[in-house]
């Protein structure tokens, strides 16, 4: 089976993205579940209902997020309310929404999507391989397909819960730096790897934001509005084929795809 998982979408040009390249992109892979993550699909920022359903209707099966899921107040009643929409597992418990979840395919097959957020430069969150343990004790063992989106900025806590996980989960993706990077690999124990997915937004940009506006904050020291990048948009993404009897994965590819 093969999992299309397509990196941070920033605001409107990346929903656009989305919309425009998914269902070319779901044909030429064959794929069976999309996963993406939506933490700054709302104006570069947080999520709303309206974008969330939006996300849905494009064809999207799961919707991951990371520290940004909490930008818009309005989108935070979706973390109840919509199963196949996650946010970080190792918040603290309480909080609205729900970290993991099981899915399935058109064909049946059972598809687990565990969102974790990492610590380094980053908040003080629970710790995000014993969660991962916690998760992977819980599940039942029919459960083989296991995919992880680690939302977190160090490739150093990416790298460790990739070794710490190979051989249990079947990819573990990473999101949060918006830059897509080129380690992808399949670990000795068979999980499918990646440091970064990349976002899925204007290119010709700071990170998904106006490269103006960026530049403004570093030499002025001071807040500055933010407004997402309408400049060469691409969408970033990684197909991760998995052998479902096993659960271990045989391959994954990066994806990179420009506005047409």
């Amino acid at each position: 089976m093969k999992i299309l998982f397509i990196g941070d979408i920033i605001g409107r040009p990346g929903r656009q993205l989305v919309n425009q390249w998914l269902p070319r992109l779901v044909a030429r892979h064959e794929i069976d579940l999309v996963v993406a993550n939506a933490e700054n699909s709302a104006a570069g920022f947080g999520l709303t209902t309206d974008v969330v359903r939006e996300l849905f209707g494009m064809g999207i099966d799961v919707l991951t997020t990371g520290n940004h899921v909490w930008d818009k107040k309005e989108g935070i009643p979706c973390l109840d309310s919509e199963p196949r929409l996650l946010r970080p597992a190792n918040y603290p418990p309480g909080l609205p929404g729900r970290g993991w979840g099981v899915f399935e395919t058109s064909a049946g097959i059972a598809v687990t999507v565990v969102n974790l957020e990492g610590r380094v430069f980053m908040g003080n969150l629970d710790c995000p391989f014993r969660s991962a343990d916690a998760i992977l004790q819980s599940l039942d063992r029919d459960c083989r397909v296991v995919l992880v989106d680690f939302h977190a900025e160090a490739t150093s806590e990416k790298g460790a819960l990739g070794a710490y996980l190979d051989g249990r989960v079947s990819a573990l993706v990473g999101t949060h730096t918006h830059v897509q990077t080129a380690d992808e690999r399949v670990l000795p124990g068979g999980t499918a790897f990646i440091s970064d997915a990349g976002m899925t937004g204007g290119r010709d940009s700071v990170i998904g934001i106006r490269k103006e506006l960026s530049v403004e904050r570093f030499l002025k020291q001071v807040p500055v509005r933010y407004e997402v990048s309408k400049k060469d948009p691409t969408l970033c993404a990684v197909v991760v084929d998995i052998d479902e009897t096993t659960g271990m994965a045989r391959w994954i590819e990066r994806v990179m795809e420009r506005d047409a």
